[in-house]
């Protein structure tokens, strides 16, 4: 009865969809007590970084995984000890029978606990040892359910056949001692060793609590890279089973170098991003359009702004008139605030304008957006527009405010940029793009004068918008930031 009292929590789907998440951050360890509400960890999904608070209120039993570990959803990532407490080895053991597919200890398993293991880590199998060394997915897990008791065979992929293939073989694998954990690991580290052709029994860990790192996997390349040269490693290699697997060893040595290239591993924000980019540069037709105008009246309006007691405390930029210049042509122009559902081939037309704004985060690029842009007073939207900066800068931006939005600007003018051809966010019908704002020659009232002038960039889907929508909504932009005036003629 008393493994009653241990509860799992389990990584929550945080966004809409999203299948799993990274933990960034651990604000407990084991032996801590935690009350319901408590936020235990920080976790990265595809769209944003996100605290989880702790529905129970007890004693950490177990982190299930470290820091910089992808996390399918559904997967129990923390026990706790709600009632009086168990041995500490019981949530350890509840693991063994999941591995090995027995059911002789069900009573001592709570309920969630095989339907949050089962589906999840198919293919892993669970180690004895502390969960936190098991990785989330890879090739070379799928042999290590089966082969668990032997701790250097999973390293070897295959490899691990040599010693019964031949005598001489078992040289390699015999530096890990019989018994041991496999080493740790993180899961970009195992790849690397496995593209590598490296053994990582024999790697000598220099990480926090003896973590094999990637200069690690390096450096024993490195140091292996002479033995094909010395007469007792021919034979080794000559010996060695499926000479498929003794060839790519050398390989990756020449092509990469690890003094002078650094290798990121694709995920969290930067992940969704290119999967987006792709998935919607190859299913809408883009079309791009672009206007120079000259916007030094919206420039002295901006100026004006900043001294009017309404946007005390606001923050008030050339951002702000084009976002209300964008959305007083979207007025003027309803049909482009649109969106395909392909599915039902149907053009679904939206009477709300969630704006999104493209960010440039630690993380990678997020598009949050203004909810009901379009009903906000010149105020409310400085307003929105400074929360949604300052938020987005902390890493603190939710996956709801990047959800459902309609049209989106992206500032590219910030960089000293003149302007570009952005893609649209998926499920949204236009983008606009502002290109810097510079002083240039510009005919003004018949003479040449230096004048504010801006480049804009509007792409949108063609299967939504033709090229007159398009062009009159981007001619609308530039005539109201021309003559800012139009805001009140027009709105």
């Amino acid at each position: 009865m008393t493994d009653a009292s241990v509860r799992e929590f389990k990584m929550p789907d945080v966004g809409e969809g999203l299948t799993e998440a990274e933990i960034l951050k651990w604000y407990v360890q084991p032996g801590d007590t935690v009350t319901d509400g408590q936020v235990v960890c920080e976790v990265e999904t595809a769209k944003a970084a996100v605290e989880l608070p702790i529905p129970y209120d007890g004693v950490v039993r177990e982190l299930r995984f470290p820091e910089g570990t992808t996390v399918d959803v559904g997967t129990a990532i923390i026990t706790v000890a709600v009632a009086g407490g168990a041995p500490a080895a019981e949530p350890q053991q509840t693991e063994v029978p999941a591995q090995a597919g027995a059911a002789a200890e069900p009573q001592q398993a709570e309920e969630p606990k095989p339907e949050g293991r089962q589906p999840v880590l198919v293919g892993y199998g669970v180690s004895t040892s502390a969960t936190k060394r098991r990785p989330r997915k890879g090739a070379e897990a799928a042999p290590r359910a089966d082969q668990a008791p032997a701790a250097p065979q999973p390293e070897l992929n295959g490899r691990a056949a040599a010693p019964q293939a031949t005598a001489p073989a078992p040289a390699a694998p015999v530096p890990a001692p019989a018994g041991k954990d496999r080493p740790l690991a993180k899961p970009p580290v195992r790849k690397l060793a496995k593209d590598l052709g490296v053994d990582l029994t024999t790697v000598v860990p220099s990480g926090p609590d003896g973590v094999i790192t990637r200069e690690d996997v390096h450096a024993a390349v490195r140091a292996a890279v002479p033995a094909p040269e010395a007469p007792a490693a021919e034979p080794a290699l000559a010996q060695a089973p499926a000479g498929e697997r003794g060839r790519p060893a050398p390989a990756p040595v020449a092509a990469y170098d690890a003094a002078r290239e650094t290798r990121i591993p694709v995920k969290g924000v930067r992940k969704a991003t290119a999967a987006a980019m792709v998935g919607s540069a190859f299913t809408a037709p883009h079309v791009t359009e672009f206007v120079t105008v000259d916007v030094t009246r919206t420039m002295k309006l901006v100026e004006e702004l900043k001294q009017d007691k309404e946007f005390t405390g606001l923050r008030v930029n050339p951002l702000l008139l084009i976002a209300k210049a964008l959305l007083v042509a979207i007025k003027r122009n309803p049909d482009i605030n649109a969106s395909w559902d392909e599915a039902s081939q149907e053009i679904v037309l939206k009477h709300y304008v969630n704006l999104g704004i493209a960010a440039a985060t630690p993380r990678g690029l997020i598009v949050p957006n203004i909810k009901d842009a379009h009903a906000k007073t010149l105020p409310q939207l400085a307003e929105s527009l400074g929360e949604l900066v300052a938020t987005a800068r902390e890493g603190k931006t939710s996956p709801a405010a990047m959800q459902g939005g309609t049209v989106t600007i992206t500032n590219v003018g910030v960089f000293g940029v003149d302007t570009g051809t952005p893609i649209l966010n998926p499920g949204e019908s236009a983008i606009l793009a502002i290109g810097a704002i510079k002083l240039q020659p510009w005919v003004h009232k018949g003479k040449v004068k230096p004048r504010q002038v801006t480049t804009l960039a509007l792409s949108f889907d063609h299967r939504l918008v033709d090229g007159e929508l398009g062009s009159k909504v981007l001619a609308d932009v530039a005539a109201i930031l021309e003559q800012p005036k139009r805001l009140i003629t027009w709105a």
